[in-house]
């Protein structure tokens, strides 16, 4: 598990070293706020029609192979959207042809990448028992907290004395690191592998509902996560090259409030999956909700550690769950199902998200916790999240 955090931990790093400058990268390059959130879905389209894919592939090919591909991954579609805004800032491309660019690059490391989440959900389910699981899928998203926590801090530095396409070449790096630690130090999973891979819709059937769920929270986190850099910009009146400084600051916040849930109280605290929803939907839909009216600095970073604190509940929640639900030999494909529901969340959220804010700035924000309010409803009344979950008692 120790290894399977650090791989993990290494990807979400070279990931989030972006979030802050991608904003003002895509500005730099002349591009508008909705043209950012359409570079950014680019990625997630590549997530939600190959996740369930590597999903499955993991229960017949082996974790470590997949995991590999996705590691290796990153990197490589970093490379080419790198490139490509070299070529961008040279005057080669502009406009459509640009965007287009932009878009390929993502839409081809996202291909490759796509393979990390799912099969590292599946991996820590291997290591766990039905009793544990919540801890495993906690450890999972502690991981991601960490590297939220420095990914950030890390790009505004960087951006800062290097320039906003420095941290691109940090993650291209960090991604050729990942690579050989996979390759070299973690084993593969103690699993047997299965001959042919599990029924996807039948899966996805068992556990519609909770797809549901982690649909609709990621959207709604995403178009916060797409436009809070935009906000701070904004709101704050601050330059370009200032606007990381502060989101990243903002971020770390964030990131040490997920650390937190989901890997203390996530894993200390011995209750059922939907539990977890129930609490956190409430207290991520009120951070959304203050992020409307949040003009400072401190207000701003309140509001997102609050919306992140509850969504730190509710993605362990929404994970264990679907975990909980399937035998040992769907793990892979359930969190391919995962990955894809969250990755048609994080399809939609740029565009919808960037939209939302040209139209009005405080719009991604009221809707997103209005989102998270009818969740909360739906887990409420709908018998689907009540399920019963055999592995529990393993």
């Amino acid at each position: 598990m120790g290894l399977l955090f650090l791989s993990l931990f290494n990807s979400i790093l070279g990931l989030s070293v972006l979030f802050p400058v991608l904003g003002p990268l895509g500005r730099e390059l002349g591009l508008g706020d909705a043209e950012i959130g359409l570079i950014s879905s680019g990625y997630a389209l590549s997530q939600f029609i190959f996740a369930p894919m590597w999903g499955r592939a993991s229960e017949t090919r082996g974790r470590k192979p997949i995991l590999l591909i996705g590691v290796s991954g990153f990197g490589i579609g970093f490379l080419a959207f790198g490139l490509v805004c070299l070529a961008g800032q040279a005057g080669m491309l502009s406009g459509m042809s640009l965007v287009a660019a932009l878009v390929a690059a993502r839409l081809f490391g996202g291909a490759l990448s796509s393979a990390t989440l799912p099969t590292a959900q599946a991996y820590a389910a291997d290591l766990s028992d039905g009793k544990n699981r919540a801890s495993a899928m906690g450890f999972i998203g502690a991981a991601f907290g960490l590297a939220i926590i420095f990914g950030p801090a890390i790009g505004a530095i960087v951006s800062h004395f290097f320039g906003l396409l420095a941290p691109v070449w940090l993650s291209v790096a960090m991604s050729v690191l990942n690579t050989v630690l996979v390759l070299f130090k973690l084993p593969e999973s103690p699993r047997k592998r299965v001959s042919a891979p599990s029924d996807q819709r039948a899966v996805a059937k068992r556990v519609w509902a909770f797809l549901a769920v982690s649909f609709v929270a990621t959207l709604a986190s995403v178009a916060m996560e797409q436009t809070i850099a935009f906000a701070f910009e904004d709101r704050l009146h601050l330059s370009h090259e200032d606007t990381p400084k502060y989101v990243g600051a903002g971020l770390v916040a964030y990131g040490l409030v997920a650390v937190f849930v989901q890997g203390f109280l996530v894993r200390r605290w011995k209750t059922s999956p939907r539990t977890f929803l129930l609490l956190g939907l409430p207290i991520a839909a009120v951070g959304l909700g203050l992020l409307t009216v949040a003009y400072s600095f401190p207000a701003l970073v309140f509001a997102l550690t609050l919306q992140g604190f509850g969504q730190g509940l509710v993605m362990p929640g929404v994970t264990t769950a679907m975990s909980l639900a399937v035998s040992d030999d769907d793990q892979g494909a359930v969190a391919g199902a995962n990955s894809a529901a969250q990755g048609l969340g994080r399809l939609f959220g740029p565009l919808i998200g960037s939209k939302l804010y040209e139209i009005l700035p405080a719009l991604p924000y009221s809707v997103a916790a209005g989102l998270m309010t009818l969740v909360l409803g739906f887990v409420v009344v709908s018998k689907a999240t009540r399920t019963q979950y055999p592995q529990e008692a393993t």
